[in-house]
């Protein structure tokens, strides 16, 4: 069983920075699918960004700004979050899949990961 945590939220202002951490154990890291989910509330969660085989998958509102990275030899996912907007503000979740994706697209869905962390808050205010 794969156990997620995550760390690194808080509250900033637009256009501030964070970087998100989730510490991965209980399976091989690298051969995960890993992504970044967030939700606010009254929404779905939402695919924000995935790591694939030939680099970050992103979604459409946030590319440009947030750079998702992995460290396989100390098993954690990172979410660089940069030139934050108001309408970032949401729990954000880490997600793994136990299967790899065999298209990019599947990569932003949500039903490929099975293992989500607890969820960290980012609040972004002006």
């Amino acid at each position: 069983q794969v156990q997620l945590v995550e760390s690194g939220g808080g509250s900033v202002q637009t256009g501030d920075s964070l970087r998100l951490s989730c510490a991965v154990s209980g399976r091989t890291f690298s051969t995960l699918a890993m992504g970044w989910v967030r939700q606010t509330p009254g929404k779905e969660r939402e695919v924000v960004a995935a790591v694939s085989r030939v680099g970050g998958v992103y979604t459409g509102s946030v590319k440009g700004r947030f750079t998702i990275s992995k460290d396989n030899a100390k098993n954690t996912l990172y979410l660089q979050l940069n030139s934050l907007k108001l309408d970032d503000t949401a729990v954000y979740y880490c997600a793994a899949g136990s299967v790899s994706p065999s298209t990019l697209n599947s990569y932003r869905l949500r039903s490929t990961y099975d293992s989500w962390g607890q969820g960290i808050q980012v609040t972004v205010s002006s």
